[in-house]
């Protein structure tokens, strides 16, 4: 525990502990948002020919409503609390898992733009870049991410550039 000092450099002893709902939030930008989403897909996607353009992302992000998620757990937890002192828990009702320390401050939807080299698995390359987006957004930024839309762009084929190029097989 830290002490606090005046100016005088007396200390005054220790630092008064300020509840987690009273420091404040940080607020990511959408376009940081849309970057790490574009990289999840670019790590996805893999190494592309050149003349495609990367993976880009556009993102909406809506906060989540102030303290919801908090007051429904306070909620549970003194019913929990008044069940113990009655009695006990009742039987019938299961276990419920156990929650995040934090819940997602927000919630992200995001548009990813592709440009896929062609043959490929279109739509296992598409649902891969879904999950894959989804857990790296949640793990880097802290947001829930309820839906990912995939837009391909545009399907390149190698034999169709190679000849444009003077590169036939």
């Amino acid at each position: 525990m830290t002490s606090v000092s005046d100016a005088a450099g007396v200390a005054r002893g220790p630092a008064a502990v300020v509840a987690p709902g009273e420091r404040g939030a940080t607020r990511i930008a959408d376009r940081v948002v849309a970057k790490v989403a574009a990289q999840a897909a670019r790590e996805v996607v893999g190494a592309l020919p050149p003349h495609l353009a990367p993976p880009h992302a556009t993102v909406v992000v809506r906060p989540h409503a102030p303290d919801s998620a908090r007051a429904e757990k306070a909620r549970r937890e003194k019913a929990r609390a008044e069940e113990a002192r009655a009695g006990g828990t009742r039987p019938e009702e299961p276990e419920e898992p156990e929650e995040p320390e934090e819940p997602p401050v927000a919630t992200a939807r995001i548009r990813i733009h592709l440009e896929l080299d062609y043959p490929s698995d279109i739509a296992a390359r598409c649902a891969a870049v879904r999950r894959h987006v989804v857990q790296r957004v949640g793990a880097l930024v802290g947001m829930a991410v309820p839906e990912v839309a995939v837009q391909v762009e545009r399907l390149e084929s190698a034999s169709a550039y190679g000849a444009a190029h003077g590169r036939a097989r």
